[in-house]
């Protein structure tokens, strides 16, 4: 609460607030009370816990932290998963030290097996390539960042969807093609396009084309197999599938962002 004072004055608003983070929860009929923290699922919480995260982490990242490095430092954070960056190591490593000790004055902790401290970048990328060995990767927003070099030789880095987040995509899909498969067939494709779409909207970022062209061949194949689960007998060999596709096509891939037009915007 004490970091809402500082930009709301209506103490009516701080009293509903307050009174939302003592109402508790109801599950299953039953309800539960919340000692502290927000109520997981509440239709505020992701805001509350935004604004704890600007004053505990983002504000003294900026103020205090960086004054303090002897490089440069950055960070960019999106709800509670945030990626900080270092010139140099004896940096990160101090951070890290002192971030488990900010975290703890306000009640959090860190996810330790989340959390690493990665050499990365055009210096970390030359010398494992000098040593046989490729350079470490990370995840963050459900993409993985890896050190490559662009089609004419230059350092990149570059983004494709996490193997996680590719399972679990696959996997709802199959179970969603799994529970409704007695459809008929024009009906399941109808409602599978938007899950496509949705995969695409999202992870359609420069350099992941060979990943959004992996998940639609998988869904295809999945799709095949559930329409011929439907009974004993098949309904489809591939070539009738094909000529099925090619009467109701599937959504492509395409890329929906490109990260140098948004860094161009971003910086002009």
């Amino acid at each position: 609460m004490e970091c809402l004072k500082l930009r709301i004055a209506d103490p009516n608003m701080l009293r509903l607030i307050t009174r939302f983070l003592k109402a508790g929860i109801v599950e299953a009929g039953i309800s539960y009370d919340v000692p502290q923290g927000t109520p997981q699922g509440g239709v505020v919480s992701p805001i509350l816990a935004n604004i704890y995260l600007h004053y505990v982490l983002d504000v003294w990242f900026y103020s205090t932290v960086r004054k303090h490095c002897k490089g440069e430092a950055h960070m960019v954070r999106y709800a509670d998963d945030f990626v900080c960056c270092f010139q140099y190591e004896e940096d990160a490593r101090r951070f890290y030290t002192a971030l488990q000790n900010r975290l703890k004055r306000f009640n959090l902790e860190i996810a330790e097996e989340k959390s690493q401290i990665i050499a990365f970048g055009r210096q970390a990328e030359a010398k494992s390539r000098a040593g046989g060995k490729k350079p470490k990767t990370f995840d963050f927003l459900g993409f993985t960042h890896y050190c490559s070099r662009s089609k004419r030789g230059k350092f990149r880095v570059k983004r494709k969807t996490s193997n996680k987040k590719y399972r679990a995509s696959i996997l709802r899909c199959k179970e969603w093609l799994k529970k409704h498969r007695n459809m008929p067939a024009p009906c399941i494709w109808w409602l599978i396009r938007p899950k496509l779409w949705g995969n695409y909207r999202y992870y359609g970022i420069t350099d992941n084309t060979p990943m959004l062209y992996k998940f639609l061949y998988e869904v295809e194949k999945l799709f095949f197999k559930w329409l011929n689960r439907r009974s004993q007998r098949k309904s489809f060999d591939w070539e009738k599938f094909r000529l099925f596709l090619k009467k109701y096509p599937l959504p492509t891939p395409r890329i929906y962002v490109n990260i140098y037009d948004v860094k161009g915007r971003i910086f002009a």
